[in-house]
This record gives C-alpha cells, structure tokens and sequence, in this order.
C-alpha cells in the first residue's frame, strides 16, 4: 500500500486489487447493484468472510473520472475537517470488454447523530478555513489539476484573483459550449456581465477548498452519524459559491445556514452573489441535458447585466 493513506493505489485489474488489499485468497461472494447516479454503475460487493465494499465502475475511456474524484476526496480528507469514503484503489481491468473501476468504503448507514445539520455545518465551514497550500498548481485559485462537474471538464487553471478565475475558467467556458441556445440580445447582455464581474463578485477573505458539487445528493450520513461528503469536483475558490450551490436544487435545512453564518458569518450582500455563482452549475446542466434550464440562465444574465 501507499505510504500516504489519501494516495490511493492504482491497480491493472479488480482481481489484483481485491488481492493486495485484501488477501489472496479473497472472492466475491454476491454482488449488488446499486441504483442512484447515472454517470457511473454502482455495486456493493461482498468479499470473502462478509466484508462489504462499495465500487463504482465506468469504461475504460472514462477512468479519469475516477482519477478525478479519488485526488478531489483525498484533498478533502487532508482537512481533517470532514467525513468522505476511504479510497481503497482504482484502476482498470480487460476483463468483460474493459472497465474502469473505483473502490471505496461501504457505507452501511446508521442513525444521525443529534444536530446532524448543525454538526455539518460547523464542519464544512472548519474545512473552506483549512489551509489550502499545495493544492493549486499556481496562484490562488484553482487547482493541481482539470477535473470533472458531472460528465464535462472542469477547467481548474492557477488565477492570482477569485473573481477572474471565476469568469475564465467556469462561466466563460459554459456560455462558449452553450453559444447556440443565445440570440444577439443574450450575449449582449452576457458580454456585459462578463466584462463587468469583479463589480458583481468580491474577492474572499481567504481561499478556501471547495467541494464543489455540493447538493444534497452529494451529502449522505456516514458510518459515524455524521454528513460525508461524496463526488467532488474539488477547486480552490471562494466558500460562498460552495454555500450558494446548497441552495440551487431545494436546499439544506434552516439551522444549517444558521449554524454556517454563527461560526463564519457570509460577507455582505451574499444574496446578491449566488445566482451568479450558481449559473455555472445551470449553465452546466444546460449544456448536459438541453433546453429546460435556459429560461433561469437568462432571467439571472438580465438580472444582473
């Protein structure tokens, strides 16, 4: 195994990890499909004596995905702030056509612990404050490496300044792969937002590391009770675009926000922000899944231009 315990080991088929990390004499006994996302297949397997392992699969063109979210949940643990699955390997095998495959700790669900939402949220905030050193490959925002939201690209180039990041490197790219859904008018007024951002957004106090991707499907209860976090798409940026993406699809409870703004109150005019920070992500889901999102994106582009 990898001295560091958040590298995770690559491995050349299931067989040859199953038996490094295991044993070698290590089968598995039943295997269940699990339902839930719809980018990866999803299995909880049992191994030989009843240990239960969760992995995800995908072709073996797609194994960078797996790269991707195996760096972004070792960033994340480095905190030390945080709940995520251990990362028990990845890698690809030949066998069945070809696959590549990410292994993970079972998550075997249990009862939250009292003040589950007010316990995640003081955590979360201890994580945008943990040290982001190390973590971009230059400047302050950004990170070591591209990675993925959802299925596309997550462009994660090194800026000095949040709010040039912001505009380079997430809504420029989106509206550029969403150029034929907008009219002369809409990129007017997109033009204008652009040019003018660093009068919508500020700069943070400090970096902070992001998750992401962070809806309540990427939050579940862990083997100790508590919130963890799953599917990263990690990037070095600003926390409150992390808090606005919670309030994109239904939101968290109350006393989450509440508990978020006692330990580290938001800067002024954050309500002002948000949609900006989520139409990357409606942007995003625009160009994955068509038209149904464009209205929202418009009405924020007016909003603000």
């Amino acid at each position: 195994m990898a001295s560091d315990k958040n590298a995770p080991q690559h491995f050349n088929s299931l067989t040859d990890a199953l038996c490094s990390l295991f044993g070698r004499e290590t089968k598995i006994e039943p295997t269940i499909r699990i339902s839930g996302g719809d980018i990866n297949e999803a299995y909880g397997l049992v191994l030989t004596g009843g240990k239960r392992i969760f992995m995800k699969s995908n072709t073996m063109e797609n194994a960078s995905l797996f790269v991707a979210e195996a760096d972004g949940l070792s960033a994340i643990a480095r905190t030390k702030t945080i709940g995520t699955p251990q990362i028990l390997g990845l890698g690809t095998d030949e066998d069945r056509g070809g696959y590549s495959f990410l292994l993970l700790e079972f998550i075997s669900g249990r009862d939250r612990v009292t003040d589950y939402w007010e316990d995640f949220a003081r955590q979360l905030s201890d994580m945008h404050h943990a040290s982001t050193v190390g973590l971009t490959a230059s400047g302050n925002y950004g990170f070591n490496a591209d990675n993925y939201i959802g299925m596309r690209r997550q462009i994660n180039a090194g800026y000095d300044r949040w709010t040039e990041f912001f505009r380079d490197c997430r809504l420029e790219p989106q509206f550029r792969d969403a150029e034929r859904y907008f009219d002369k008018e809409d990129w007017k007024r997109i033009s204008r937002m652009l040019d003018h951002l660093d009068e919508i957004l500020i700069e943070p106090e400090s970096p902070s590391l992001l998750h992401g991707d962070l809806w309540g499907g990427n939050v579940i209860t862990g083997n100790d009770g508590r919130a963890w976090l799953i599917d990263p798409a990690v990037y070095v940026g600003h926390a409150e675009a992390d808090l606005a993406m919670t309030e994109l699809f239904g939101g968290f409870p109350r006393n989450f926000y509440d508990a978020y703004q006692e330990v580290a109150p938001l800067q002024p005019d954050y309500e002002h922000r948000r949609d900006v920070y989520n139409l990357y992500h409606l942007l995003n889901h625009l160009n994955m899944f068509g038209r149904m999102y464009l209205s929202e994106v418009r009405s924020i582009v007016r909003r603000v231009s």
